[in-house]
């Protein structure tokens, strides 16, 4: 532990803890009242002080117990206004998402992440932390018929790896390949199957889910990922979303899905591979989609706003 962070330490227990005021920690670390400011304020950014507002009408926590009680995985409930926005309720959950993923993310660490909306609003969020000999890790490919996918995808994965120091490992394939067999193919290039098995070293995986309607329709389906025919058929074998550009049924199959073979993202199966796996949602519309994700056993960890979880709680 180093000489700045035990002052830093020091001065924000002294202040939210023994409620002290400032210039009464100054003379007590010897320093000025406006170094101990900046420390306070270093104390807060830097996730070593956090602060929650529990507004009295929040049901956030009883519906975090709710949510782990029926599916199993961890679950943090951010409280909205029932007044919000999508957007700003993917604004709250963006912030969280950063702060927790920032306090779970560390040194020799793997971060898996999968491009989308959700994802590319977290980034903003994310607050620096050096660490050592990490990596992040493209989880889905990112290119198809009208653009290489580098700027959207690249940029967000380096704006995560350069938060944090990490090595950065990109992942050069379409999210979707026209035929099952060059992805098959593709699966036993070395420069490819070298990416693949950093994946599932992941220590981490990050990802949301897709919804194909709402106010925020998930990039996959905005970009030109999938053609009319892809979504039609998709329609007639029941998908709802996606995870990892991987679909799935309400009930979370997802075998028989015929895009799924050409699809560049882990399964369920191989996700549930990975130890902790972050699921970021926001939305009415993903509502259905993350009952598939949550009923195909791929999250471990759920972020989500307060109208997200009554929803969900609802179905």
């Amino acid at each position: 532990m180093s000489a700045r962070y035990r002052d830093v330490l020091r001065a924000a227990s002294m202040y939210y803890l023994q409620d002290m005021k400032m210039e009464t920690i100054a003379r007590h670390l010897q320093t000025s009242r406006s170094t101990v400011s900046r420390m306070i304020k270093e104390a807060r950014d830097t996730g070593i002080v956090e602060i929650s507002l529990r507004p009295e009408h929040t049901r956030a926590p009883g519906l975090g117990q709710r949510i782990r009680d029926a599916y199993g995985v961890e679950a943090f409930v951010v409280p909205v206004l029932d007044s919000d926005s999508q957007f700003d309720r993917l604004h709250q959950v963006a912030r969280t998402t950063a702060r927790l993923v920032g306090t779970w993310f560390g040194s020799e660490m793997v971060l898996a992440v999968a491009w989308g909306t959700t994802l590319g609003t977290v980034v903003p969020y994310l607050t620096s932390k050096e660490t050592r000999g990490s990596v992040v890790v493209q989880l889905n490919g990112a290119a198809n018929t009208r653009t290489s996918g580098v700027h959207y995808a690249g940029d967000l994965m380096m704006g995560i790896a350069r938060n944090f120091g990490a090595q950065v490992h990109y992942f050069p394939v379409p999210a979707f390949f026209d035929y099952a067999e060059t992805k098959d193919a593709m699966w036993r290039e070395r420069s490819v199957r070298r990416v693949v098995e950093l994946q599932r070293k992941a220590d981490i995986a990050l990802f949301s889910v897709g919804a194909l309607r709402g106010e925020l329709p998930s990039h996959v389906y905005s970009a030109g990922y999938l053609e009319a025919d892809d979504i039609a058929r998709l329609d007639a074998e029941g998908a709802v979303g996606d995870v990892c550009t991987v679909f799935l049924r309400e009930d979370g199959s997802y075998g028989d899905i015929e895009i799924n073979r050409r699809a560049t993202g882990p399964t369920p199966a191989q996700l549930r591979r990975i130890p902790r796996r972050v699921c970021a949602v926001a939305g009415d519309n993903k509502v259905v989609p993350l009952i598939a994700a949550l009923r195909a056993g791929t999250i471990t960890h759920l972020i989500l706003d307060e109208l997200t979880a009554a929803r969900l709680l609802d179905q």
